[in-house]
């Protein structure tokens, strides 16, 4: 403090804008009120300019969600893709071992034969058959037993027609000589059948 501000007990004075020194240097254009047609004119030209950012805006944004949504649904495709490759891939693996399971199947109905062998050996066997089918079909294996139900050529192979003499019967499956399987809804192989024939068809 300067010695005449102490003795008076002056407070220094503080400078409370901290803005830009130089500020008061700038020179401001002066705005003269526009009037007349060349504010029409001004005016029209920045309702036209604002319509053409307003449009382009809405073009930019509705681009920018097309884009968006088709992305989402990319990934969604490739997701599903993905599943789905997943599910069949193992298909063919399943499929080779369906001669196994017939092997099986054949052995259970020889009854015969299937009766005289040691009841303890085939509850073995019989266990290793649940086994083995209850795995597969907790991998999307089912099995395909149409017997009684109407035949499906789109589903059933006819192995033979059989002469049936009620009409009921007629294009029924009386015997299943192989099961089908499906794999995951998928049909991997039809069953082979013996289907009804009624009259002189």
């Amino acid at each position: 403090m300067k010695d005449d501000e102490k003795k008076l007990n002056i407070e220094p004075e503080v400078d409370t804008d901290p803005g830009d020194e130089t500020i008061d240097d700038v020179v401001f254009e002066d705005n003269t009120e526009v009037t007349g047609a060349d504010y029409n004119v001004k005016v029209s030209k920045l309702r036209n300019r604002i319509k053409e950012l307003e449009k382009k805006n809405v073009e930019l944004l509705d681009g920018w969600q097309r884009d968006k949504a088709e992305f989402v649904n990319s990934r969604k495709r490739d997701e599903e893709q993905k599943k789905e490759f997943i599910k069949f891939s193992k298909a063919d693996t399943i499929a080779e071992l369906l001669p196994v399971l017939d092997s099986f199947e054949s052995a259970f109905k020889n009854k015969e034969t299937w009766e005289s062998v040691d009841k303890n050996w085939r509850t073995g066997v019989e266990y290793i058959h649940s086994q083995l089918f209850g795995i597969l079909a907790g991998h999307g294996l089912k099995v395909i037993n149409p017997l009684g139900e109407m035949y499906d050529h789109s589903r059933d192979e006819a192995v033979e027609n059989i002469k049936v003499e009620i009409e009921a019967d007629n294009n029924k499956i009386l015997e299943v000589v192989q099961v089908g399987y499906e794999f995951n809804g998928k049909e991997i192989r039809a069953p082979k059948v013996k289907v009804g024939q009624f009259g002189n068809k």
